[in-house]
């Protein structure tokens, strides 16, 4: 398998200076919004309006026509311009339809991966997190939303992000492990993953979910790359690790139906007859596949 970091990853690919100095700088912002050059990204429900021919592409449109509501500073790119993202009902563009991250994530340029990863995750934190956890008050956005405050006891409260550890376990013989959890359908295998536990480094969080979920130890955890996930708050950060030889695997059945190793030959063999359904490029899952398969999986999909 080759070495170095991963090369791409559809949901880190984001080209705009988040200019973090301007959140607060009220003058700069109203300036920003009174701009005809300006674009808005508006988002419902984690999904916005796309056009898809020649291929997808964000449909942005300037202030004016942006439903009212809070704004969120997304960021400026190279030529000057300032993208802003809100939530709200969708505009209705011609020869658009609405679509999410996970049908278009991946078939987005840089800039629109970007600019639609970042509003869906701040969409999803003001919605869920519109009380101040110490006493119950409503909070208001600020700092061009990403944070939020708390008229009562003037607290303050930012984007929260959970971090997990998703890692490609190989074995002696360089066989990949692949898993499937209990609610998944029966063709669907995957990597292990989990989430990032209080006083535990990432190298733990590794060795100790392959231990709680297969039995297995390891060692050699190597780290390859990230990419946030807000479906709905996660990063999701991206390691190898060698499995230690003759220790059967014994999956827990709470978190895991089945597990077992798969050389090249084999896993393209149980794509090829339909029993395992190859990923789609979108998660880094599928990512690191790829890098330990040497490249595209048979039958696979777009997005």
């Amino acid at each position: 398998m080759t070495e170095g970091p991963l090369e791409w990853l559809a949901l880190a690919r984001g080209t705009l200076d988040r200019v973090a100095l301007h959140r607060r700088d009220d003058a700069w912002l109203e300036a920003a919004w009174a701009d005809p050059g300006t674009r808005v990204l508006v988002v419902e429900d984690g999904r916005a309006p796309v056009s898809y021919e020649p291929r997808p592409a964000l449909a942005l449109v300037p202030p004016e026509r942006a439903p009212d509501g809070d704004r969120w500073l997304l960021g400026v790119d190279d030529d000057g311009t300032a993208y802003f993202g809100t939530s709200g009902p969708l505009p209705e563009i011609e020869g658009t339809r609405p679509g999410g991250l996970r049908r278009v994530g991946a078939l987005l340029d840089d800039r629109d991966s970007g600019l639609l990863t970042h509003a869906v995750a701040l969409e999803h934190w003001h919605g869920s997190n519109r009380y101040c956890p110490r006493c119950g008050t409503e909070t208001r956005p600020a700092s061009a939303g990403h944070m939020r405050v708390c008229p009562k006891d003037e607290s303050q409260h930012f984007p929260r992000v959970d971090p997990a550890v998703i890692m490609l376990v190989t074995d002696e013989a360089d066989r990949i492990l692949l898993a499937r959890g209990p609610q998944w359908p029966a063709d669907r295998r995957s990597i292990l993953a989990g989430f990032v536990e209080p006083g535990e480094s990432l190298e733990q969080a590794v060795a100790r979910e392959v231990k709680e979920e297969v039995g297995v130890p390891v060692r050699d955890v190597r780290y390859l790359g990230s990419q946030p996930w807000p479906l709905p708050q996660s990063l999701m950060l991206g390691f190898t690790a060698k499995a230690d030889g003759g220790v059967p695997l014994s999956p827990d059945p709470e978190e895991i139906t089945d597990a077992a190793w798969y050389t090249r030959d084999e896993l393209r063999e149980a794509i090829e007859a339909g029993d395992i359904v190859a990923p789609g490029p979108l998660s880094i899952a599928a990512q690191l596949i790829m890098r330990w398969y040497g490249g595209d999986l048979p039958k696979m999909p777009d997005f």
